[in-house]
């Protein structure tokens, strides 16, 4: 999918990761942490163990008992995060629990996995309505140009990790603008860069206004990335203001 939605939201197509796979460095990963002909136990089955230790219940096939220490018996809610509406989203809603939507990651797959999560959602002992947190990057400053500037950095950044070069640390304004730069690298980087929400507080809370009436997320999830720390906190605080300011909680 490709546009927006009623609400205005930015819909990016679907970017695909597939080309990383055959990377030299996926590969290495791959020799490094799989032991020579183990098969990854299924996701869903993953989760179900992992609950089970949570509850104390856990029993192997053959019935022999496994105990988590500290975490059984602990106290914590379970999220599950998911990128499209598959099994993350199908194991979720099953076992009725929190999903966050991965839009900061795969904005073009937001909405399939907030109605897949809800699709396929059966109350819990914890939880008797979907309960879905969608993410976002955003930068936040006093004014669009100053947020435009602290986040040069961004782009460069995502390509180093899609790139499976493995993320760089994050470049400054004037170390971004420095790096080569190819029409590739920034289709690369298209769906990432045009739904990260930068500008000021009022600009980027209109964003994430749009973004939960398109999801109907019942919380958002803000991630920012800025070369200074001060800039990312300052970030953090405008944006809380603006929200409080619009009633929003």
């Amino acid at each position: 999918m490709d546009g927006y939605t009623p609400g205005g939201l930015r819909i990016p197509g679907r970017f695909s990761f597939a080309h990383l796979l055959g990377h030299p460095r996926v590969a290495l990963q791959q020799r490094l942490l799989n032991l020579p002909g183990a098969v990854p136990q299924d996701y869903a089955e993953q989760i179900d163990d992992v609950l089970a230790l949570l509850r104390g219940e856990y029993r192997t096939p053959e019935g022999v008992e496994a105990h988590a220490v500290p975490g059984e018996g602990a106290d914590v809610q379970v999220w599950i995060l998911g990128s499209s509406g598959g099994v993350s989203a199908e194991t979720a809603g099953r076992n009725g629990l929190r999903f966050a939507a991965n839009y900061h990651v795969s904005p073009a797959t937001v909405l399939e996995a907030a109605e897949g999560y809800r699709a396929a959602f059966k109350p819990s002992a914890e939880l008797d309505r979907p309960y879905v947190t969608v993410s976002a990057d955003v930068v936040v400053a006093e004014d669009d140009p100053t947020a435009r500037e602290l986040a040069a950095g961004y782009a460069p950044w995502v390509r180093s990790i899609r790139t499976a070069e493995g993320a760089i640390p994050y470049p400054t304004p004037a170390q971004a603008r420095a790096l080569p730069w190819t029409d590739a690298d920034r289709e690369l980087v298209a769906d990432r860069v045009e739904t990260q929400f930068v500008g000021s507080p009022r600009t980027v809370a209109d964003h994430l206004e749009r973004l939960q009436e398109a999801t109907g997320a019942d919380e958002l999830l803000i991630t920012t990335i800025t070369h200074g720390h001060a800039d990312r906190v300052r970030s953090y605080r405008l944006l809380a203001e603006e929200w409080a300011r619009r009633g929003r909680h």
